[in-house]
This record gives structure tokens, sequence and C-alpha cells, in this order.
């Protein structure tokens, strides 16, 4: 029965002092969205950047890296015969690629993997030349990996896997070059191979880096750039169920081949420690507002305990215990710290549903804000738990109240 004395004394105060009440709760609210609105921010920015990533890398990247020259005499105190190592292998080519793909294929979590022929690019019309990089592909193996085709602004990929002479471009070398579909382009490799080819397609992938260096071929044309027969091959890419445990993969890997085995946290690096640094700042920004907040409980409750000290010492002499006192003030700080919490979490809802609607144009979009349920979760529970802290403290020092000392004066 004190139990249910104890809420229904902690819910007078409450009413008794509605002002109090609404701006504590308030407080809350506000840091709250604040909190939900800029870790929601971070997470579609995140989102954003991996599917940026995700456009042209693929989950697991296997290719011959360079080899180095190691000293000819390794013994404790001997001489060292070479001492400026220099690269070694003159060729990036995997051996054996069919086989090796074919082995990748067969691994049950890899949901898919292509081989790829890679090389440096320049590309000319007249007296205008524009520097780039080529990818040889199965244009169709290509598309299934990174969803190519939902990039594609003319042409079809189908055109190039029927055309042997056939290039897919980026949309910025088309209009640099003024260049369209059924012109043709002369392009020219780092080892002297000039071609011209016939544009069979025009893709724009939102990244101006990309769109205005980058194109693809067959297979066999990337192959003939680089004066390498049909069974060359400069890397194999995989993707995994779950991007973020592909390392755990690329060991499994590393068991099939000999050669260098890298995951797209690797080769990203640079891109993903942004990510960790923007998500640390928005996170410390929104969480020392939500920490401001619980302090205004804080101050609130801490005023309470000296206007109703007299009360304190009443109740506790006709029974109530320490214990009791801190259920009273800790009540109290639950109920302010709930409706300013589920109000912040309706509030930043409401923010992130507004923002992710508006159109802020290419390569962006719509604004990269992204929902996720356990941001929000956690958020609720992160509420509560610091205003019920801010609330325990003046309630520590009410149940501390001495009676008599107080009677005394």
């Amino acid at each position: 029965m004190k139990l249910n004395v104890n809420y229904s004394i902690a819910l007078t105060h409450i009413l008794s002092r509605k002002r109090q009440t609404i701006t504590a709760a308030l407080g809350v609210t506000i840091g709250m969205a604040i909190y939900l609105f800029m870790n929601s921010l971070s997470a579609g920015f995140t989102k954003y950047s991996r599917n940026e990533i995700f456009k042209s890398n693929a989950h697991i990247k296997i290719y011959q890296d360079d080899e180095m020259s190691k000293p000819l005499v390794t013994h404790k105190d001997a001489l060292t015969v070479i001492i400026n190592p220099q690269i070694t292998n003159t060729s990036k080519k995997i051996i054996n690629p069919e086989a090796l793909l074919a082995d990748v294929k067969k691994q049950p979590y890899i949901t898919n993997a292509i081989a790829q022929v890679n090389f440096d690019a320049f590309y000319s019309r007249g007296s205008t030349q524009i520097k780039g990089t080529g990818s040889g592909v199965d244009i169709m193996d290509n598309s299934a990996m990174f969803n190519f085709g939902e990039y594609m602004v003319a042409g079809s990929l189908k055109a190039l896997q029927d055309n042997k002479n056939g290039i897919i471009i980026g949309s910025g070398i088309s209009d640099k070059l003024s260049l369209g579909i059924d012109d043709n382009i002369t392009v020219s490799s780092s080892y002297g191979v000039v071609k011209v080819l016939k544009i069979v397609g025009i893709f724009s992938t939102g990244s101006d880096f990309n769109d205005s260096s980058k194109c693809y071929t067959n297979i066999v044309t990337a192959q003939q750039f680089l004066k390498e027969g049909p069974d060359f091959v400069s890397a194999i890419y995989a993707n995994t169920p779950d991007p973020d445990v592909s390392q755990a993969y690329v060991d499994k890997l590393k068991n099939i081949t000999q050669y260098t085995v890298e995951d797209w946290k690797t080769t990203n690096a640079d891109v993903l420690a942004g990510d960790s640094v923007r998500g640390l700042m928005m996170g410390a920004i929104s969480l020392s507002i939500l920490l401001v907040a619980g302090f205004g409980i804080y101050n609130i409750l801490n005023m309470t305990v000296s206007q109703k000290i007299n009360d304190i010492a009443i109740l506790k002499a006709i029974g109530f215990s320490g214990k009791d006192v801190i259920r009273i003030f800790v009540s109290e700080a639950f109920i302010m710290g709930l409706l300013g919490t589920f109000a912040g979490v309706c509030t930043g809802l409401l923010m992130v549903k507004i923002m992710s609607g508006i159109y802020v144009g290419p390569p962006i979009g719509y604004f990269p804000i992204y929902f996720e349920l356990h941001i929000f979760a956690g958020s609720f529970l992160l509420g509560l738990g610091i205003t019920i802290c801010a609330g325990f403290f003046p309630a520590r020092k009410a149940s501390k109240v001495d009676p008599v000392s107080i009677f005394r004066r």
C-alpha cells in the first residue's frame, strides 16, 4: 500500500507544479529530438557512402599484388645482398582464372562472382583527350553484381554484349566530347593500342569522378588493350550475403588461392574512417544536448527538495523510510522523462520523415537521412536512463533528511 502512496505523492507534486514539469519535459523533448535527428542523419550519410562504394566495388577482390624483392641473405649479422627492394612481378595476370572463378562460385558464402580486366584508357575526339580507366567485363554478370542497369541513361547492356567493338561510357565523357549513342570514340591504352569503338550505352552513377572517366567494354577488347591473350584476367570480384562480415570470408578464400584477397573495408579504409569520425562527432553533440536536458530535471528536483524540506521531514516522521523518499522523487523524474522522451521520439520521427522527402538534387537525390528502428529504441531507453539518473541524486539527498533537526529549526 505504501508503494502506491509513494507514486500518489509523486504524481501530486508533478500536477501541482505543471509549469516546471512542462519545462523539464520540453527540455528532454528537444534533446531527444535532436539526438534522434543527428544519429539518423549519420546513419543516412553512412548508408549513402556505402551505396556509392558498392556501385563499383564488390565485397571481396582477388588480384595479383605487387611482389617485392627480398634480401638474398637473411641470417643474423650477415651482409644483405639486396638493399633496395623493388617490384619483381611484371604482370598482374591471374593464372588459370576460369578455374579459380569456378572455385570461388562454389563457396557457400559467395552470392556472386565475376572476372574483370582493368586498363588505363585515353578517350579522344579530334584534339580533345580525356584520361580515364576502363573495365572489360561480361556486362550482364557485371549488372547482376552491381545493379549497373539502373544507371543506364541511354543505350542498352545487351547492345554491348552483342557488339565486340562496342563501349559504354560515362555521361561525363559523353558531355565533354559531345558524343552520343552510335557515335564512334577513339580509345587508346597505356600500352599504345588504339581502337575506334562504337558507343552503345551511356551511364550515370551520380559520381562525377566515375562518370567522367570510366568506361566498360567486353573482356576481349580490354585484353587487346593490354596486349594480353584470351586467358588474361586482372581481378576477380565476389559478393557475400553480409558485407559487414566479409573479412571472415576473406580468411576462408585465402585457403583456396595464393593471390591477394582483400575485403571492401580494407580497400576503402579512408572513406570508412571519415564515416566513423562523422558518426562520433554527431553522436557526441547530440548526447551532450540530451545530458543538458537531464541536468534540467536535476535542477528542478534539487530545487523541489529544498522547497519541500519540511514536507519530507513530516513524511519521515510518520514512518516513511529513506527508500520511500527516493522512490517518490525518482518517480517524478521518471514521469517527466517519460513524457519528454515520448514527445521527443515522436518529434524526431517527424523530422526524419520530413527531411527524407526533400529532394536535394543529383548526385545525392533525396536528403540522406535514414530511419533505423534500433536507433529510436535505443534513444528511448537512453532518454529514460538519463532522466532517472538525474532524479536519483536529488532523491538521495532528500532521503538523508533528519526530521528531528528540521523540527528544531
